[in-house]
């Protein structure tokens, strides 16, 4: 059994394997692709320019600098696996059982809590956007990841609120 339908073993209800079908698309491709993409340029980034603006910076922003560096990197990685799993499945190069148990092992972590806006602001503009790529990402990949394992995602009690302090979060009014 070579297909994805090991990431939700009720597969035969009669529902259309989700997973089977995207992990072969281009659509998925293109996700690895932008993955993959991501997690070079940041290891670029980090090894050059990066490196070289950390240095410059005051101390109290370097450690926020550094803070966020790993908090970029640690989910670079965890969305690198989960990917080479994917991919892995879907090439036939792991087996269902395989990819069961290293989907226990690799989990898309729930974004982690961000610096306020005042703080980030100071942080390299280039380290700004890669953390923002990685973060819409993480979030992409959380939502295929809940579709393809069936697990459904419980709304919140009030949609609107849920929006309004996601946005005062990120402009580091709530704290």
């Amino acid at each position: 059994m070579t297909d994805l339908t090991m990431l939700r073993p009720e597969a035969d209800d009669g529902a259309i394997p989700f997973a089977r079908s995207f992990v072969k698309s281009e659509a998925f491709m293109q996700l690895f692709r932008e993955g993959m993409g991501l997690v070079e340029a940041t290891a670029s980034y980090l090894d050059g320019e990066g490196r070289a603006e950390s240095a410059a910076l005051q101390r109290e922003v370097s450690l926020t600098y550094a803070t966020e560096s790993m908090r970029l990197t640690t989910r670079l990685m965890q969305i690198a696996s989960w990917l080479l799993v994917q991919r892995a499945v879907a090439e036939g190069e792991m087996s269902a059982e395989q990819a069961r148990s290293e989907h226990n092992k690799v989990r898309i972590a729930e974004p982690m809590l961000q610096p306020s806006s005042a703080e980030a602001a100071r942080l390299p503009q280039r380290l700004r956007d890669l953390v923002a790529h990685s973060i819409r990402l993480q979030e992409r990949i959380r939502n295929l990841d809940q579709q393809m394992s069936g697990a459904v995602r419980p709304a919140p009690a009030n949609p609107v609120r849920g929006q309004i302090e996601s946005l005062q979060a990120r402009l580091g009014l709530l704290r």
